[in-house]
Order: C-alpha cells, then sequence, then structure tokens
C-alpha cells in the first residue's frame, strides 16, 4: 500500500461495512500496516481481509506486541 488515494478509499470501505471498527493505515512503515480498532468489541480480521481481498489487495495478520481482541494489526499490499 504506497498510494494514499487506495489507503483512503480502503479506510472508507472498512468505515462503511464495520461502523464499529477504526481503522489507519501507516503508509510511512514498510509493512504497510493496517490497525484496526473497535471501542464496541472484539475486531474479526478474516472479514476485513476478505473486503481488501475483493479490492484487489492482500492482508494478513501480524502478530500484536500486545494481544487485544479489541485491536487487529494487518500488513497490506496490492496485488
Amino acid at each position: 500500500m504506497k498510494e494514499k488515494i487506495h489507503a483512503d478509499q480502503l479506510l472508507e470501505q472498512i468505515h462503511k461495512s464495520f461502523p464499529s471498527y477504526k481503522a489507519n493505515f501507516d503508509l510511512e512503515d514498510c509493512d504497510n500496516i493496517l490497525r484496526i480498532k473497535s471501542d464496541s468489541g472484539i475486531v474479526q480480521p478474516m472479514p476485513v481481509i476478505l473486503l481488501l481481498n475483493e479490492s484487489g489487495f492482500h492482508a494478513e495478520p501480524l502478530p500484536d506486541e500486545l494481544p487485544s481482541a479489541t485491536l487487529t494489526t494487518l500488513h497490506a499490499f496490492h496485488l
């Protein structure tokens, strides 16, 4: 994920599909980190991964430094 326009489009899709999630990309990180947090429950990474796949991107979970059911970190990149 190098293009801010792609990141913005994907964030819009994530927030529209999962209203309780707060997501952001760290485009300056070499791993293209996508962080997703939920204040109202558990973050389910698989539906987000499938949404990204449908948009032509690949994502995989990264181990979080502090495991949490309400925070998920993904490595995302364009296919």
